[in-house]
């Protein structure tokens, strides 16, 4: 079994690689994760950090689509990501933004929520944002274009790449409380601190060192 799954390029037998078919799933399972956290997120006028952040202000401000906002917004962020990263992880992460949006405006048609906590959304939509993204790191891909850009200025000006995130994450939830409650900032506050510590704890690149 494990020699024809090989033959067809199911998965890989170098365990320091992924397969075609694995990086598909891969980027698959961690848009569908990424936009049901998004979802649910939304369901309670909750935001995050980072470009989907953005595109909550933006969407809760002028009533455009999440979905289309998020992945208009990442655009310009690819030519950058092309010459830092490299063409792989540059179509990878185009691909994660384009499946995502589109999850996100299809999601209502599968999945009703009628009540949530709004606590309890924030926790939950940051958990299924961790994980989302830790599956899309693990494939060499991500969901936008801001980390790049912070390791640029990084490199660039000096300045610490974790710094220009979380400027850039104060700035977006200050932009919420022009288009949004304080109780929804401070709820939305609660799961980007879930999502940003879940990472912290289960994303090492030492520990997880599969290439392609």
């Amino acid at each position: 079994m494990a020699q024809a799954g090989s033959m067809f390029g199911i998965w890989n037998t170098n365990p320091a690689r992924h397969s075609t078919a694995e990086d598909i799933q891969g980027l698959l399972a961690g848009s569908m994760i990424s936009a049901l956290g998004l979802y649910i997120l939304a369901q309670v006028g909750l935001l995050t950090g980072g470009m989907a952040g953005l595109a909550f202000v933006l969407h809760y401000a002028t009533g455009l689509s999440f979905g289309l906002l998020f992945f208009v917004l990442n655009l310009p962020f690819y030519i950058l990501s092309f010459k830092r990263v490299g063409l792989d992880f540059t179509l990878k992460t185009f691909a994660a933004v384009a499946a995502t949006s589109f999850l996100v405006e299809i999601e209502s048609r599968f999945l009703l929520i009628q009540m949530i906590n709004p606590i309890w959304a924030a926790v939950l939509g940051g958990l299924l944002l961790g994980f989302g993204l830790l599956a899309l790191y693990r494939h060499r891909a991500s969901l936008g274009g801001l980390g790049i850009l912070a390791v640029y200025i990084q490199d660039r000006f000096g300045i610490r790449a974790g710094l220009v995130q979380l400027a850039f994450d104060l700035v977006v939830m200050a932009c919420a409380f022009f288009v949004v409650s304080p109780m929804v900032v401070v709820y939305s506050i609660i799961g980007a601190v879930v999502l940003n510590l879940f990472l912290t704890v289960n994303h090492r690149s030492d520990r997880y060192i599969a290439l392609r």
